[in-house]
């Protein structure tokens, strides 16, 4: 894969097309994934306004601070035939936009627009509304290219050699934050750019979905959840949770995790094109509840993933939007018994053209220490 591939020249005509069709004069894309999406830029968030202007006609223009001026030359964006308008110290970028655009009546900002840019927009385009982008970007970014999905079973296959590591770090004695140490770095030396996030949630704190970490020592006999991800230096995600034991689990435990394990295998079977994201939710979730656990399972299924580690789709109740080939997303049912312990399952899938690709690959099994 090179940048090429998954920031292809042809995205952004693709994404004027798309901003045409929904009725916008224009889309704003400061720095973070949208902007990154389209060009593939990987720009810094400063006080100074880089902004991507892709208008619904005409010639898309990147403005970015004169100080900045290299590291945009120097980046994917070149290849999109894009004019840098390099603005100096003592410039109002906000209204040489503005003008440049000319008369707009509705425009998409980033979905990770901060506010000051988003109400200096405002006051610079006093006559326009103001919607996301997300509202255009979606369709574009949820459908994955073969590129994105190779980038993404790499990041699958990164994170899954340190899933394999994890029983060396994990024992008795040891704290949550010294285990998560040593997990972030195993993440980094798998060629990730940089470990997004890491769970330890060891005994009762497995039963807080986002426990993230503490101090707490893992004790002999408790289920540890470890939920862990980053990005590759190419920007797209890895997002896998596996359940571990210190030791023999309580019985109970073992019993729901059995549960569990046959929710995530039920909920990854059912994916293919056409079926609806609230049915792969059901799937999983049906399961639980026949054993009695329901109202244990307290979160969405799954959430979509790529160059973010959460986007559309979301794979919950409600969302009756089917599946289409080049949808990747994350199916991850748990069991949380506040107080005592809790377990997830998480693999990344791929909706292929007849079926589903699962990204992760270690066991599902229950890994006793």
């Amino acid at each position: 894969m090179t940048s090429s591939d998954l920031y292809p020249v042809s995205r952004l005509a693709a994404v004027q097309e798309a901003t045409a069709k929904a009725g916008l004069d224009a889309l704003l894309l400061t720095p973070g994934p949208d902007l990154r999406y389209v060009s593939g830029y990987d720009a810094k968030q400063l006080e100074r306004l880089t902004c991507l202007v892709v208008p619904a006609s005409g010639e898309a223009y990147m403005m970015v601070p004169r100080l900045e001026l290299p590291a945009a030359q120097a980046s994917p964006a070149s290849r999109l035939g894009l004019e840098f308008v390099a603005w100096d110290e003592t410039d109002d970028p906000y209204a040489i936009a503005a003008a440049r655009l000319g008369r707009a009546a509705k425009v998409g900002l980033a979905d990770r627009m901060w506010a000051m840019a988003s109400l200096r927009f405002r006051d610079a385009l006093p006559g326009a509304e103001q919607v996301l982008a997300g509202s255009v970007l979606r369709e574009l970014r949820m459908r994955k290219s073969p590129a994105e999905v190779a980038a993404l079973r790499q990041a699958g296959e990164a994170i899954d050699s340190v899933h394999r590591q994890v029983p060396e770090f994990l024992r008795a004695g040891r704290t949550e934050r010294e285990v998560a140490r040593d997990i972030a770095e195993a993440i980094l030396a798998s060629g990730h750019a940089a470990a997004d996030f890491v769970i330890v949630a060891s005994g009762p704190n497995g039963a807080s979905p986002h426990h993230d970490v503490s101090d707490r020592v893992i004790q002999a006999g408790e289920p540890v959840v470890v939920d862990i991800g980053g990005h590759l230096p190419n920007g797209y995600c890895s997002d896998s949770t596996r359940t571990y034991s210190v030791g023999e689990p309580p019985a109970e435990f073992t019993a729901y995790y059995e549960v569990l394990h046959r929710a995530q295998e039920a909920s990854c079977a059912a994916v293919r094109p056409g079926v609806s994201c609230e049915s792969i939710d059901a799937a999983a979730r049906d399961v639980i509840a026949a054993a009695g656990y329901g109202e244990y399972f307290i979160h969405r299924t799954g959430h979509g993933i790529g160059i973010e580690g959460h986007e559309d789709p979301y794979i919950v109740a409600g969302n009756g939007e089917p599946l289409e080939a080049g949808f990747a997303f994350s199916v991850e049912p748990g069991i949380y018994l506040a107080g005592r312990h809790g377990a997830r399952i998480e693999d990344i899938v791929v909706c292929t053209e007849d079926g589903v690709e699962r990204l992760n690959n270690t066991t599902r099994e229950l890994v006793v220490i």
